[in-house]
């Protein structure tokens, strides 16, 4: 008989005014009984909705009912036919738009927690099996892959799979892109990651780090060197700032240099090699899941206030619904319908103070959300020692200089067709290098699409 309970099993996370001062993981991961009465709120639909919702086309319904069946290992191994890191989608996928929002449960209640029992399958995994994956036998064929985030490693876990000497090309000192120097600690545990990459290593893949491509390898030398495919996995980490007045005074980081000193840098460690201001009242200026992590990082560094400042209204955030949740509970302010103007300092250019606008909004923009607009005389100042700007990022410029004939959009993305084939023969891209700023399970869908293609095209050779 099916749980026909309306509510999800609750996830035990830590409490709001202890997790505020760690980088531990807030949620804690349901256990074996939580995760047999979720599973079993499963109807196993025959059309399977839940799966035409998710990127990377997980047989949800199949690994669900070996949950509810006590089979997690078997459940593993459902998940793994077409996911190449389940315990990071697990727990950065914005499974409420995708496929829980397809979820036939959810018409009349909430949907099955789809995105926690795929964390708890994982988790069982890793700390339960002790068979390691084992390397297919090679088909002969070379192909590399630039960048080792969640696009890089999905393409090189899938290629082989299918038997091909895979190398991973990272500009970084370690591997896992945005999944080690952008998502914090406390909603993806470092170790979490590594062990996926140790998996991927396990079926041969070769990651070499340190690896600049377009200064220490061009493409072009890269096909020279008898690889017959590349694919460009590397991510959108050029950040952008919005052009007033004090950008340049001295507490005022991006949010990718503040999370990656964080994050990869361990920078709120005492000691670190890659300090960071700890400042007091900080102004987090943003709306997306990057936004909030800086926000929430900022005051597990010992921020006393840290400000959301969105020049929109709640409902048109763009982060996650979770995300924004624990950030309140955490205690960050969200300033909505403000817009920042200029940043002033003192005499030493620190910062001292962020002036604002408030704002309303009117009539929609392309994207279909209300576009805001400017308050007439409604300037404030607002107290802060440190800014931080979450607006966006756009792909690094360094591959398309230094690669000829590759096409890109005038923002920076590389244009490629829908199964990742660029203008140059023999190389692919996706991810946010093709789509800016995105999320981590459609890169992965995109790692996914592409390794196909190019599966076909050097068997067509």
């Amino acid at each position: 008989m099916p749980n026909m309970s309306l509510k999800k099993q609750e996830m035990p996370s830590q409490a709001p005014e202890v997790r505020n001062r760690n980088f531990q993981e807030v949620a804690l991961g349901y256990t074996e009984e939580q995760a047999v009465e979720e599973a079993q709120r499963c109807l196993n639909c025959k059309n399977k909705p839940c799966t035409g919702g998710c990127p990377v086309q997980i047989d949800i319904p199949a690994f669900i009912q070996e949950v509810a069946n006590r089979n997690f290992e078997a459940a593993y191994k459902v998940i793994a036919r077409t996911s190449s890191l389940p315990a990071v989608c697990g727990r950065v996928c914005p499974q409420e738009t995708q496929c829980e929002a397809k979820c036939v449960r959810g018409i009349k209640g909430e949907p099955v927690a789809i995105g926690r029992l795929e964390r708890f399958v994982a988790d069982w995994h890793n700390e339960h099996s002790k068979e390691a994956m084992k390397k297919p036998a090679s088909n002969g064929h070379k192909a590399a892959i630039i960048g080792s985030g969640p696009s890089g490693l999905t393409c090189a876990g899938d290629l082989a799979k299918m038997g091909y000497e895979v190398t991973v090309f990272e500009a970084l000192h370690l591997a896992g892109g945005v999944l080690v120097y952008g998502i914090p600690e406390f909603r993806l545990p470092k170790a979490i990651v590594q062990k996926e990459i140790e998996g991927l290593k396990n079926l041969g893949v070769k990651i070499e780090t340190n690896m600049v491509i377009g200064k220490v390898l061009s493409i072009d030398e890269l096909l020279e060197q008898g690889f017959e495919a590349v694919f460009i996995g590397s991510g959108a980490g050029l950040p952008r700032f919005m052009g007033i007045p004090g950008e340049n005074l001295k507490g005022v980081y991006s949010a990718n240099e503040f999370l990656t000193r964080v994050n990869l840098m361990k920078a709120y460690r005492d000691g670190s090699a890659t300090p960071i201001q700890h400042a007091k009242r900080v102004a987090v200026v943003g709306g997306g899941n990057v936004a909030m992590d800086a926000a929430r990082c900022a005051k597990r560094l010992g921020a006393e206030e840290v400000y959301i400042v969105y020049r929109r209204s709640e409902e048109e955030l763009p982060a996650r619904a979770e995300e924004v949740e624990h950030a309140k509970e955490e205690g960050i302010i969200f300033k909505l319908l403000n817009n920042p103007t200029r940043i002033l300092g003192d005499e030493n250019g620190l910062v001292t103070q962020m002036e604002c606008l408030e704002m309303e909004l009117g009539e929609p923009d392309a994207s279909g959300r209300r576009r805001p607009v400017e308050k007439a005389g409604s300037e404030f100042l607002l107290d802060v020692d440190c800014v931080i700007m979450a607006i966006g990022t756009s792909p690094n410029p360094l591959i398309k200089s230094t690669t000829q004939g590759l096409e890109t959009q005038k923002w920076g993305g590389i244009i490629a067709d829908e199964n990742g084939l660029t203008s140059r023969t023999a190389v692919y891209a996706g991810g946010d290098a093709v789509t800016g700023a995105a999320t981590v399970i459609l890169a992965m869908g995109a790692g996914k699409t592409a390794a196909k293609a190019i599966d076909d095209y050097i068997r067509s050779k």
